[in-house]
């Protein structure tokens, strides 16, 4: 006789609007005490981007460990002013707005530019790359501010349905898998026990030993890495890399990144510190790709973080806001001079997730921690020079968590679909294989696969198809939007009817809630 199946066992998951299991959403708070020690955890964890972009664009402009750290102090000090008005004023949601590797292309592009070759001091040539970064970045600031504050981004994500959605979010942390174990594996023997460690405490112990609060998975990230940065000082002090390659050393020893003897004592970056901006045309447009690129895959990271904070979708107008204030946050990168653009920092949304606190006060506490210890230079080099094996750890997770909340988008969809399985599948496909493609060809040959008359054109290219959200997104788009369009199920398959809602701000009473602005600014900046 077969076995009797209760009814309910064979119910499927029910679809959430917000996600369950968040101990703090957007709105709710910690106590001070652990909100302040939850923001300067997402000051560690956005320290890595923070550190490994200037390292490969400083020495390429000129620049040495002096400048390197100049840096570096100027990328927190604007990551920590834009932190603060993204919560305050944009999407107000808890995302942290940090560096972006995907203007390390534009930015090799003008260190490189052959107008520099004139300049035979290190220092002088330096100098004047950074002045047309600067320039760069402030023009091609124009285009997210008009596409955010005129509207327009709205009409996009008003498209979006979340059969189109998932992709591009599954790729805003997939497709930085170059930048995890890679990264880690240049020391294994630091990175591989921080990977560990960090999975041990913040997924096994808490199952294992019950607390009466939850210690090991809320600050898994910084006992992780005091455990193994006090790791590899021990192996650094009893000489465990003295006969090492200069690179291991380099990857592996606690110090030897040269930004604590580098950095200033105290010093506060100011606009134009580096001189009157310069503005090249072709520099321009290479910049303006990337901010291109940098506002898709941001808002893949807001929509990730919508589901993180455990807040309802967010509508398209409050995108197209936060949009419009991440453009004046690359306004705001080319007035200090940080040799990088403006985006969400994936990393610190993969964070919400592991500890499962989606608050905005803990976002603008990390904000108060980078304005701090980019002021203090000294002490912030400190920080910032924990191995990069250990950030390669930290992102094997972050990256990961970043990336589930695509697939979380899924159970909006129909997955029985063949139309649903054809669109997923080949957008996630094109979105990997065209970026490797790209990329290979580079490694290959030292220049990108388009070759017209025109090398700007060709990195806007390059800088375009090399971001694997991007390339997602387009075509998740594209095929939902014409592909069977007129088939009865094709909005119910593709989940729009869920987010239907959401679709304007007024339609739904919780996102008044979750994204009015404060101090009563609603009223002059309606959300609509």
């Amino acid at each position: 006789m077969a076995p009797q199946v209760k009814a309910d066992e064979l119910v499927p998951h029910p679809v959430k609007d917000q996600l369950p299991g968040v101990d703090y959403c957007v709105n709710s708070n910690p106590s001070w005490p652990e909100a302040i020690i939850l923001g300067f955890q997402h000051y560690i964890v956005m320290l890595g981007t923070t550190v490994i972009i200037p390292t490969i664009i400083v020495p390429q402009m000129g620049g040495g460990n002096e400048e390197k750290a100049q840096v570096i102090q100027t990328l927190l000090f604007v990551a920590g002013l834009n932190t603060l008005l993204q919560s305050l004023f944009g999407t107000r949601l808890p995302v942290v707005i940090g560096g972006s590797f995907t203007f390390i292309i534009p930015a090799t592009f003008v260190a490189l530019s052959s107008r520099y070759n004139t300049y035979l001091d290190p220092r002088e040539r330096f100098i004047h790359s950074m002045r047309g970064m600067q320039g760069a970045l402030m023009i091609a600031s124009i285009l997210p501010i008009l596409i955010g504050f005129l509207g327009l981004w709205r009409i996009v994500i008003r498209v979006l349905s979340p059969l189109s959605a998932a992709p591009p979010v599954l790729l805003v942390g997939l497709g930085l898998y170059t930048q995890g174990f890679p990264l880690l594996a240049e020391c294994v023997e630091i990175g591989l026990p921080g990977l560990i460690i960090l999975i041990l405490l913040s997924q096994y112990i808490p199952h294992m030993w019950k607390l009466k609060r939850p210690i090991f998975e809320r600050f898994a990230v910084l006992l992780s890495v005091a455990i193994v940065w006090a790791y590899a000082a021990i192996l650094t002090v009893t000489g465990a890399y003295n006969n090492r390659p200069p690179q291991t050393q380099f990857s592996c020893r606690v110090d030897r990144s040269g930004l604590i003897s580098g950095a200033s004592w105290i010093k506060v970056p100011y606009p134009w510190q580096w001189g009157a901006p310069k503005v090249d045309a072709g520099d321009v447009f290479v910049m303006m790709a990337a901010a291109l690129v940098s506002l898709v895959e941001s808002t893949g990271a807001f929509i990730a973080a919508a589901r993180y904070g455990s807040v309802t979708h967010t509508p398209g107008s409050v995108i197209s806001r936060g949009a419009g204030w991440l453009g004046l946050g690359i306004l705001l990168s080319g007035l200090w001079g940080t040799a990088s653009g403006s985006t969400v920092s994936v990393e610190n949304v993969g964070l919400l997730a592991m500890t499962r606190v989606g608050s905005r006060r803990v976002i603008q506490m990390s904000a108060i921690f980078m304005l701090f210890f980019s002021v203090l230079g000294k002490f912030g080099a400190v920080l910032a020079s924990i191995p990069l094996p250990i950030v390669g750890a930290l992102y094997c997770v972050m990256f990961a968590l970043m990336s589930s909340a695509g697939l979380g988008l899924l159970q909006f969809c129909n997955l029985n679909s063949f139309r649903t399985k054809s669109i997923l599948g080949f957008s996630i496909y094109l979105g990997l294989s065209v970026p490797q493609y790209f990329n290979g060809y580079v490694i290959t040959t030292g220049d990108g696969p388009v070759h017209s008359g025109s090398a700007w054109f060709n990195k806007i290219m390059q800088v375009i198809f090399t971001s694997p959200a991007t390339v997602a997104g387009i075509v998740a788009l594209f095929l939902d939007s014409t592909l069977a369009r007129k088939h009865v199920n094709t909005k119910k398959d593709s989940g729009r009817h869920w987010w239907a809602k959401f679709k304007h701000f007024d339609k739904d009473p919780r996102s008044e809630e979750f994204y009015s602005l404060p101090y009563g600014l609603s009223k002059y900046f309606p959300s609509v």
